[in-house]
């Protein structure tokens, strides 16, 4: 038996999700039987003349971003729940209850419309809930449907539908991981997967919107944002209706039980020594103070037993990863652990979304490189320049270099993607110009990690924290100027965005030799909720002070979240920031939001694989 366990909760969910594609068999193709909306009990109606009260409950925009068919997607749930809500909350009028449920939403007529269209007299609470993410399924299938049926010789365009069939495919599987969770847990429970709810939601939203953007402006662009916008609606209004869980509940007089989390007692440690506590700041109790942090990692590196080993040299199982990675038997659900010998590997790698619970480690960040050159310029979409694309859930590297050597004078290449949720990069390097680091999707956390780049060379829609890194930014071209962070969120209700903690902003000789003449940035917004979150990080000099920068005229800038905190260095003084009214310099109560702990949940799954973590603030 391994000592390098799976998280329990991505097994568990991986045997589910097996058992549903079987019970989905017997499903006649194209039923849809999704039976809506609530029955309250009979002081309802005052909860609805007094439902103005519920606007206080919406999540606020900080809070912490294909195997089965559409029809599968729109069963009943017939759950025990179900039916004990239903005997329990009778008497209440359906439109009553689609108004209350809709009263946090940003789309309300849409909102309501969609539900009341599939209402009936028989319908509890869940089953409101469920149809507020079944009603997705079907006008999502329409939407990539419309980008299926462009024919046009245009290799852009081509391209473009090539890769919104590919997010098709994971927008299918987050809605299905959504609805499969709600079926198989009680209404009182379902506040305690609100996290899972948002993080999934969160990825389909921006699957929606990385479609659109893979499109060249002009006509089909135009086209295909309007065949998404009822996706889009109908997927933020999921996001508030779940996020508003709790208070809904409360509503109905139907306990939200605990509203955490599910805790995942059974996990084992992936790396660190089983019989070594982790202390506070995420390093073993027995570490002194002063230690280098090398050391753990090293010695976490040695503690692994790899399942196949890669080596350039042919002194391995296998001469590349992707070969590697091909071989991963189909059943296996213990962690896979690939050690990658020292060498250049010269190969395009994907990780992909069947890849669950994979380890890949070696035998350091400037050793063990995987390097590729992609790039928009040379006619590639920017999603598709990842020299190493991680999607399948709890992937983990430690000591790897991901880098894109196309350069600065190619723009947009890529050097890592990540869509994996509860993925972890330890001591890492990604190296590259623009777009080094696509954060895409899920929760991310980075400790120990080198970035380098020029122009939103870190970018994306992940909720991902990056913890004792270092940015360092290099020369750009002689008419751009560098932006660091550029987050994508695209809706206040997305449990998304990027935490620096304790991190330095450094910069590369070659930019500090231009003595101030290429303006540099934290970040700016690259779409309309962009949120990122800068902390007890040390900020260079060589950054502006106004530290940020609009992306175009006044977009974005009163509906951006950019905050910092007990940040130190020559650059960290707020005084001369941006006086958008989306800027704020907050305390240390509200910075304790961004932590691991509570942004990303982070103490449910990465002390368990041994990964240093400071889960609180640092001071």
């Amino acid at each position: 038996m391994s000592a390098f366990q799976d998280f329990s909760y991505l097994s568990e969910r991986r045997r589910a999700e097996r058992a549903q594609r079987r019970k989905r068999m017997m499903i006649a193709a194209g039923s849809v039987s999704v039976i809506l909306v609530v029955a309250v009990c009979a002081a309802a109606a005052v909860v609805y003349n007094s439902k103005s009260t519920t606007s206080t409950a919406t999540t606020t925009a900080n809070s912490a971003s294909p195997s089965s068919s559409s029809s599968s997607s729109h069963k009943s749930s017939s759950s025990s729940s179900s039916s004990s809500s239903s005997n329990s909350t009778k008497g209440f009028q359906v439109s009553n209850a689609v108004q209350v449920l809709c009263s946090p939403t940003d789309n309300h007529t849409v909102c309501e419309s969609t539900l009341k269209d599939v209402v009936n007299s028989t319908s509890t609470p869940k089953d409101l809930v469920r149809a507020a993410v079944a009603v997705i399924v079907d006008e999502v299938g329409k939407a990539f449907a419309h980008s299926d049926a462009i024919g046009t010789a245009d290799p852009a365009v081509k391209s473009a539908v090539e890769v919104c069939q590919k997010l098709h495919k994971y927008e299918v599987a987050e809605l299905n991981n959504t609805l499969n969770t709600i079926d198989a847990h009680h209404l009182n429970q379902l506040p305690e997967q609100v996290h899972e709810l948002k993080n999934w939601l969160s990825a389909a939203a921006t699957y929606q919107e990385t479609c659109i953007d893979g499109f060249p402006d002009g006509e089909q662009k135009d086209k295909m944002k309007v065949a998404m916008t009822t996706a889009k609606q109908l997927t933020s209004n999921a996001l508030a209706i779940v996020g508003s869980l709790s208070s809904f509940l409360s509503l109905i007089k139907i306990s939200g039980g605990s509203g955490g989390r599910r805790l995942l007692a059974k996990d084992q440690p992936l790396i660190a020594d089983h019989s070594k506590a982790i202390g506070e700041d995420g390093f073993p109790n027995w570490l002194r103070d002063g230690d280098d942090r090398r050391f753990l990692i090293g010695r976490a590196a040695k503690q692994l037993t790899p399942n196949v080993t890669v080596a350039k040299d042919g002194s391995g199982d296998f001469k590349s990863i992707s070969e590697a990675l091909a071989k991963i038997p189909s059943s296996y659900n213990d962690r896979y652990v690939i050690y990658v010998k020292e060498g250049v590997y010269e190969e395009q790698v994907v990780v992909d979304m069947n890849m669950i619970n994979v380890t890949m480690y070696g035998d350091g960040s400037r050793k063990s490189i995987i390097t590729g050159s992609k790039n928009f310029v040379d006619g590639t979409k920017t999603f598709e320049t990842a020299t190493f694309a991680a999607i399948g859930d709890g992937f983990i590297a430690i000591a790897i270099g991901f880098q894109n050597t196309a350069g600065a004078a190619k723009h947009q290449a890529v050097a890592l993607r990540v869509q994996s949720d509860r993925a972890i990069f330890l001591n890492c390097r990604m190296e590259a110009y623009q777009d080094t680091l696509y954060a895409h999707t899920h929760r991310q956390f980075y400790r120990g990690c080198l970035i380098l780049g020029t122009v939103d060379f870190i970018f994306g829609n992940a909720a991902a924290i990056f913890q004792n890194c270092i940015f360092s930014v290099r020369r750009p071209l002689d008419n751009q100027q560098n932006i660091v962070l550029a987050q994508g969120r695209t809706g206040s209700h997305e449990a998304t965005g990027f935490v620096v903690h304790n991190t330095r902003f450094t910069a590369e000789p070659d930019l500090m030799e231009t003595a101030g003449k290429i303006p540099s940035y934290i970040g700016r917004p690259w779409k309309e909720f962009s949120h990122t979150v800068v902390m007890e990080s040390d900020i260079g000099d060589f950054i502006s002070p106004d530290g940020y920068m609009p992306w175009e005229g006044d977009f974005a800038l009163k509906t951006l979240s950019y905050t910092e905190y007990g940040n130190k260095g020559a650059g960290a003084d707020t005084s001369k920031r941006v006086k958008w009214s989306g800027f704020k310099v907050i305390g240390r109560n509200d910075a304790m939001a961004f932590t691991p702990t509570t942004f990303i949940q982070g103490d449910d799954w990465i002390p368990k694989t041994g990964t240093p973590v400071r889960l609180g603030l640092f001071d």
